[in-house]
């Protein structure tokens, strides 16, 4: 059973269509990586997958149960669209950190919130806190900062702030790590530091999507590659098939551009 599927996805801002039908699906551990112009639909997909977009038609499904129907959309309550969410962990380009916070701070503010709705809250709090901060610290330790814990955001690099993000984003424990291409907010000499973080994940077994255009990146670290162009699914295989040997006119033009820079 696959742990993802995305069917039929379609997504309009007035009367520009960005989704035109996108479906796919995805197994336990796999990396996949969209590759796709500007305007190509890339970042509105991954907004949808996370409801931070409402799709117009479509449905997601997670580990066989669907957690997003478009014609059922009106009858879904707040609480059931968080608690969708919570399948998802998302870095965006920009880091989002909250300045007033230490990078431990950060890391745990939202699961201490989550964990405020647990029914033994009240009577086991000094414990369930203990335990939010002690996966805390493992996070920060997996990507590399343990040295930075009561620093705040200001006082961290570019790199640092993303990978503070990615522990923010492992925090909630989701099924599927969504990226939306992450280093690109960074200078090139800082890039390396989070593909490193990224592939670290990837040799964990953990399921990813992840927008980028760092074609050599997505070569080495993606079991499939998706080239979205005009708000579909042009390409869809593996990095020796569509990055190497692509059949789609298209894709051959992006990756050709790409190559020249």
């Amino acid at each position: 059973m696959s742990i993802l599927e995305v069917k039929n996805m379609h997504k309009s801002f007035g009367d520009t269509e960005v989704l035109k039908g996108v479906g796919f699906s995805m197994e336990q551990g796999e990396v996949i990586s969209i590759l796709g112009s500007s305007g190509s639909g890339k970042t509105t997909l991954l907004r949808c997958i996370n409801f931070l977009e409402t799709a117009d038609i479509g449905q997601i499904i997670v580990e066989g149960n669907i957690v997003f129907d478009a014609s059922e959309t009106k009858k879904r309550r707040a609480s059931q669209i968080r608690e969708a969410q919570l399948n998802f962990g998302m870095v965006f380009q920009q880091f989002n950190l909250f300045p007033q916070y230490s990078v431990l701070e950060n890391i745990t503010l939202a699961p201490k919130l989550l964990a405020k709705e647990r029914p033994d809250f009240k009577q086991r709090k000094k414990e369930i806190f203990e335990e939010i901060n002690a996966d805390a610290l493992d996070l920060i330790e997996r990507v590399g900062l343990s040295d930075k814990i009561n620093n705040y955001p200001c006082e961290l690099s570019g790199g640092q702030q993303q990978r503070v993000s990615i522990a923010r984003a492992l925090a909630l424990k989701p099924k599927i790590l969504l990226f939306d291409e992450p280093t690109s907010a960074l200078d090139p000499e800082l890039t390396g530091e989070i593909l490193k973080v990224i592939r670290s994940l990837a040799e964990q077994n953990m399921t990813m999507i992840i927008v980028t255009h760092e074609i050599g990146f997505a070569r080495n670290v993606s079991d499939r590659i998706i080239f979205m162009d005009k708000g579909v699914v042009a390409e869809d295989g593996t990095p020796e098939e569509v990055i190497d040997n692509p059949k789609n006119e298209r894709t051959k033009e992006f990756l050709s551009l790409i190559n020249q820079k």
